[in-house]
């Protein structure tokens, strides 16, 4: 699956703050800010933010699991790990 490139928008297009601001709420990428050719600042929605946080937290916690797991730690089958939470929190 392809990443959409980012949008690319000059600086001084940012007057439009309403135009902006409906542009972050539809894009479904961010939105670089340049001054003078150059990247300077990210735009995006509260909601594409969110999702890319989640998706970079997930990403740490199976990281994280992958070294722990090459540190020696032995690995745990789901079933075996949500049973064990069944019978700690009781549902």
């Amino acid at each position: 699956m392809t990443q959409p490139l980012p949008k690319i928008l000059p600086v001084n297009e940012l007057k439009n703050t309403a135009s902006i601001m409906k542009t972050c709420q539809e894009s479904p990428v961010p939105i670089v800010i340049t001054k003078n050719g150059y990247g300077e600042a990210v735009m995006m929605s509260v909601k594409l933010y969110e999702e890319m946080f989640a998706k970079m937290q997930a990403a740490a916690l199976i990281n994280a699991s992958l070294d722990d797991i090459e540190n020696g730690a032995t690995p745990v089958s789901g079933a075996d790990f949500f049973g064990a939470m069944r019978t700690k929190y009781g549902k």
